[in-house]
């Protein structure tokens, strides 16, 4: 499992992640704003907030929380099977 050690946030509603595993780089969150939870990133400041929380995810006030392992395969572009060997998808749609 990836965690996050450290996020910044940035205009247009970017974040610079750092992982567990030294990998770093810029991720475009714009295309979420305004989709249900997502709409109280209308609010500069509010978005401004993200922190990583003690597992190691992406965290808003408590009120939004964005997996990490999600943001590792957007930011690398990797595919799940990469990521997670052991995971068949044909299993975890049965």
């Amino acid at each position: 499992m990836k965690r996050l050690v450290s996020i910044q946030p940035l205009e247009g509603h970017r974040l610079h992640l750092r992982f567990n595993d030294g990998v770093e780089g810029v991720v475009d969150l714009s295309a979420l704003v305004g989709m249900g939870v997502f709409a109280a990133w209308n609010d500069p400041a509010h978005f401004a907030r993200v922190r990583v929380n003690s597992l190691g995810a992406a965290e808003w006030d408590d009120e939004i929380d964005l997996c990490p392992d999600q943001l590792y395969l957007q930011l690398t572009g990797k595919p799940v099977a990469e990521l997670f060997p052991n995971w068949h998808p044909e299993v975890a749609h049965a």
